[in-house]
């Protein structure tokens, strides 16, 4: 009989209920007993819906207060030594200090999970890093699944994974010497769940996706060999790419089954046909939200079935982590847009489909005719919807002038005529553009959006945020203002609700990082942009101040990677619709007075395939739709662009190729150490590396911010440095971001003191 599993499911809940539960637990309002009272209710909710579905396991050990890499960390004792903690005896509150960082020290490194906009806190390895197990956190959930009568399989990464994750710190040396020293461990971890009776543990290896360096490659044989000693059967499960080019020794790997990604890189099955263990095929999209094509899963299994018979598992792709929870809440989607409802699946419904295929393959296509039937109406109706398509955005696509993405002039004779209207000072000092969004603001944009109170109830409470938020920038001194952002509900869902091709749901929560959850649109058809989306907001900011005020748009590839995406048509071409329609409204500000625009990119790095080999023609696309959202400004517009959170070493030419005046970067958390990179490049154009870090409420001292900007001094010319805080202010309070600023402003002004 074939077998069904998933490689992991959404942590925060159907609505979020972690989410808040934690951040009152943040705020001392919610006891530490009530917070592991909920997860445990979130885990036994989450292994139900997945045995109600036949599963024959359910995944455990995948859920997690803040992030699984972090509780891997913990796991192996591998904690930042510079925190003092002990890894045997945590502290919920202390886990929560090493993700948020306190007074003392700042919090761990975050950067993105491959290729997904779901934030990983990055393990700090040293030379004298020390390894110590500590599996309390898998086999407590072990327990729990069994105390309930279900078959738990426990997931957790694996050893390369992880450690080619990591970053080394201190002393120069190459983490990969630690292997030995972390091994050990490991199989003290595996021992103690096949203690508890677990059959099969999953080992996610999605490094094997990568172009590892040969030297990783080579240690899989040993480590397994090693790992495959305990009394469980291993599934090593790979994802997000094809492993076709390690096959051969894939298939003598002392494992007892193999998973693989069949819906990202489908061609790899070719590979691994005459596998002789286990295969567990991917066939639901873990990271999307279109409904399945049944009838084609089956007529791609059946095959597979015959030739492994018991053998034969299916699977999520990945870890539903990336998809929201449950489409059946979506009513309001259901009854506005009814088609595009019957064209989606979230995570139980991705559960569900993959009980319908495990039925048809162990009982026949004819125990679910009808299941299938109602699947193939759907899928035909999506294909011939008139409401995808439209003429005009096609057209105006393929017949955009010669050299349409090129600005009129090069950066030196741009920013020659931008610094002389601009007079700024050395170090000029700005934000990255949102500023807190209060209780009051999400009240008065949720009762609008009820209608609980009138239009114009509520653009007098925007603007009333936005003086504050102006005058607060006056008093703090800030050279280049921005309106604070306080209609925005998120940097994505906020112009996709403004651009035709978008449709959006109202639980459509998945996670970000931690407590941050983002609600992904979904581009379903062509995109256009029908009216200005940011000018009146920006027009009104500035006519409460004197000084420069800064324009705000998220970026056609921010855009695009941070909405579930139409797959009947290439995301190039997605991608470049959105930038067209990104540059009416670029040109609109700048006709409007506001003539330094900030186009934020942060996800540029994120969506870098996994394969060099593909990196070219992916940079040649991306770059191209960034260029198009601004094409046809003038010279003396200033257009700035804001990346956070990823490594641009191997990309530095692509992104000086978006040939943006400015670019800010995060890297406070990192000690400036993303700086070099662009140093190392001779990187064109202007920078603000990022000087604090805003996903801590901590306030930085003068002193390390000094720190950080003399470093920067020391490799980017006075002229062209900024400053500013790592990201957006959103998520902290009034009172930290002005003391923040404060010390921000402050070390600017002595710094500049020095270089006049």
């Amino acid at each position: 009989m074939t077998k069904l599993h998933v490689l992991g499911f959404p942590r925060v809940g159907a609505k979020r209920e972690l989410k808040f539960a934690q951040e009152r637990y943040w705020r001392n309002e919610f006891s530490e007993q009530d917070l592991l009272k909920l997860a445990k209710f979130l885990r036994e909710k989450n292994w139900q819906h997945q045995a109600e579905n036949q599963a024959d396991f359910v995944t455990v050990g995948d859920f997690t207060f803040y992030d699984h890499i972090l509780d891997l960390q913990v796991a192996t004792g591998a904690i930042p030594a510079r925190f003092g903690f002990d890894s045997q005896n945590l502290t919920l509150n202390q886990y929560f200090q090493l993700a948020r960082g306190n007074q003392q020290q700042f919090a761990i490194e975050m950067t993105k999970w491959f290729d997904t906009n779901y934030h990983y806190l990055v393990p700090e390895f040293t030379q004298d890093t020390k390894f110590k197990a500590n599996p309390s956190h898998y086999v407590n959930q072990v327990r729990e699944a069994k105390a309930l009568g279900l078959t738990p399989k426990p997931v957790l990464v694996g050893p390369l994974t992880f450690l080619w994750l990591g970053k080394e710190k201190g002393a120069a040396f190459d983490r990969f010497s630690l292997l030995d020293r972390l091994l050990p461990v490991y199989q003290e971890i595996l021992t103690a769940l096949a203690a508890e009776g677990v059959e099969w543990i999953q080992i996610d290896e999605p490094a094997l996706a990568l172009d590892l360096p040969q030297q990783w490659l080579d240690a899989f044989a040993p480590v397994y060999a090693q790992l495959s000693q305990v009394n469980s059967k291993i599934l090593l499960a790979t994802y997000f790419g094809s492993v076709a080019a390690h096959a051969d020794w894939l298939k003598t790997l002392s494992v007892d089954g193999l998973h693989l990604d069949l819906v990202r890189a489908p061609e790899q099955l070719a590979a691994f046909e005459d596998y002789q263990k286990v295969l567990s095929a991917g066939v639901i999209d873990g990271r999307n939200i279109w409904r399945a094509d049944l009838n084609a899963q089956l007529a791609y299994l059946a095959p597979l079935k015959a030739k492994f018979g018991e053998r034969l598992w299916i699977a999520s792709s990945c870890s539903l982590l990336h998809c929201p929870f449950d489409l059946a809440v979506e009513t309001q989607l259901k009854e506005q847009n009814p088609d595009l409802y019957s064209w989606l699946a979230f995570t139980l419904q991705k559960v569900e489909e993959l009980a319908v295929l495990k039925q048809a393959l162990n009982q026949g296509k004819e125990a679910v005719e009808n299941i299938l039937a109602e699947n193939q109406a759907a899928l035909q109706a999506r294909a011939n919807s008139q409401v995808i398509h439209k003429a005009e955005v096609a057209e105006r696509l393929a017949n955009l002038p010669a050299d349409a993405d090129k600005r009129k002039s090069p950066f030196n004779v741009r920013i020659a005529k931008q610094n002389a209207w601009l007079n700024l000072p050395l170090l000029p000092t700005t934000t990255i553009g949102s500023f807190p969004q209060t209780l009051q603001i999400r009240h008065a944009r949720a009762n609008f959006r009820k209608g609980e109170i009138s239009f114009a109830d509520y653009e007098n409470a925007m603007k009333k945020e936005i003086e504050l938020v102006v005058r607060k920038q006056e008093e703090l001194d800030l050279d280049v203002l921005v309106h604070g952002e306080p209609e925005r509900n998120d940097m994505v869902e906020y112009f996709g609700e403004l651009l035709d091709g978008f449709a959006f749901t109202k639980f459509g929560w998945v996670q970000s990082y931690g407590s941050r959850c983002v609600k992904p649109p979904i581009i379903f058809g062509d995109v256009s942009r029908p009216q200005p989306m940011t000018v009146r907001w920006s027009q009104y900011a500035q006519s409460l101040t004197k000084r420069v005020m800064k324009g705000m748009l998220t970026g056609p590839v921010t855009i695009l990677q941070w909405s579930f995406v139409r797959n009947d048509i290439p995301r190039a071409t997605v991608c470049k619709q959105i930038g067209v329609a990104l540059s009416d409204e670029v040109l609109d500000l700048e006709k409007a007075g506001i003539k330094v625009i900030q186009i934020d990119e942060p996800a540029i790095r994120e969506g870098l395939p996994l394969k060099r080999a593909d990196w070219d023609e992916y940079l040649q696309w991306t770059s191209e739709a960034f260029r198009l959202s601004y094409m046809g400004v003038a010279d003396d517009t200033q257009i700035h662009t804001h990346m956070c959170y990823s490594e641009f070493n191997d990309i530095l030419p692509a992104i000086a190729g978006l040939d943006a005046d400015v670019i800010t970067i995060e890297t406070s958390r990192s000690d400036m150490d993303l700086l070099d990179a662009f140093v190392k490049f001779n990187y064109p154009n202007d920078i603000g590396p990022g000087v604090y870090d805003i996903h801590s409420p901590r306030v930085p001292t003068a002193a390390e911010i000094e720190h950080l900007l003399r470093k920067a001094l020391n490799v980017i010319p006075k002229e062209r440095l900024w400053v500013n805080p790592d990201c957006g202010l959103k998520t902290r309070g009034w009172s930290e971001t002005v003391e923040q600023l404060k010390v921000m402003v402050d070390v600017t002004k002595k710094l500049r003191a020095e270089l006049v």
